[in-house]
C-alpha cells in the first residue's frame, strides 16, 4: 500500500514539472496582442472618464393638491347611524342589532315578544311595531324568533331592505 502511494506522488511531481517551461501557441498570441494593446486600453478609459457627463439625481416632490390620498380606500364604507328623531321612543332610538330578545308568549289572537335595550331596560313588542334606528317594522313573530324588516340604504346610495332575526336563546346557551 506504501508503495502506491509512493508512486503516485513521484507521478504528480513529474507531471507539474513537465508543465512548467512549455507554452501553447494561443497563450502566447493571447499574451503579444495584450501588451500590444495595453497602452491604447489606458488612453481610452482615461478619455472616457474625462468626457462623461455628471449626472444628477431627480427628486420626486408629491404635491396632494387636487389628488385623492392614496392610502384611503376607494369606496367609504362608513355606517352612518341617522339622527334621532324628536319624540321617538327608546326603542326606535337603538339599533336593531343592539337589541336582545329574553320571551315570547302568545294567546289566541297574538304573540308577544320581551326585548332588552343596551341599557338593561325590557319592553313588550307585538306584530307591526316599528324599532330601531332606520325604522324597523316587527314582520313576525314565532316560537323561536322575531323577524324585523328594515329599509336601509347602502353605499351606493340605493334602499335596501335588511331582515334581521332575533332568535330566543335555548336553555343553558349564553
Amino acid at each position: 500500500m506504501r508503495r502506491l502511494l509512493y508512486v503516485l506522488i513521484l507521478l504528480l511531481a513529474f507531471g507539474f514539472a513537465g508543465c512548467k517551461g512549455k507554452e501553447t501557441q494561443s497563450q502566447k498570441s493571447i499574451a503579444k496582442k495584450s501588451v500590444a494593446q495595453a497602452p491604447s486600453a489606458v488612453t481610452t478609459t482615461l478619455a472616457a472618464q474625462k468626457e462623461e457627463p455628471k449626472v444628477e439625481k431627480e427628486v420626486y416632490n408629491y404635491d396632494p393638491k387636487g389628488r385623492r390620498d392614496p392610502f384611503t380606500a376607494l369606496v367609504d364604507v362608513s355606517k352612518e347611524k341617522p339622527k334621532k328623531k324628536k319624540g321617538a321612543t327608546p326603542i326606535e332610538s337603538v339599533d336593531v342589532d343592539e337589541i336582545k330578545l329574553l320571551a315570547i308568549a302568545w294567546d289566541a289572537r297574538q304573540s308577544f315578544a320581551m326585548i332588552e335595550l343596551p341599557d338593561k331596560k325590557t319592553y313588550t313588542i307585538k306584530t307591526g311595531m316599528i324599532l330601531g334606528l332606520y325604522g324597523g317594522k316587527v314582520e313576525e313573530i314565532t316560537k323561536n324568533y322575531v323577524l324585523i324588516r328594515e329599509q336601509i340604504k347602502d353605499y351606493k346610495g340605493q334602499i335596501k331592505t335588511k331582515d334581521t332575526i332575533l332568535k330566543l336563546r335555548k336553555e343553558g346557551e349564553e
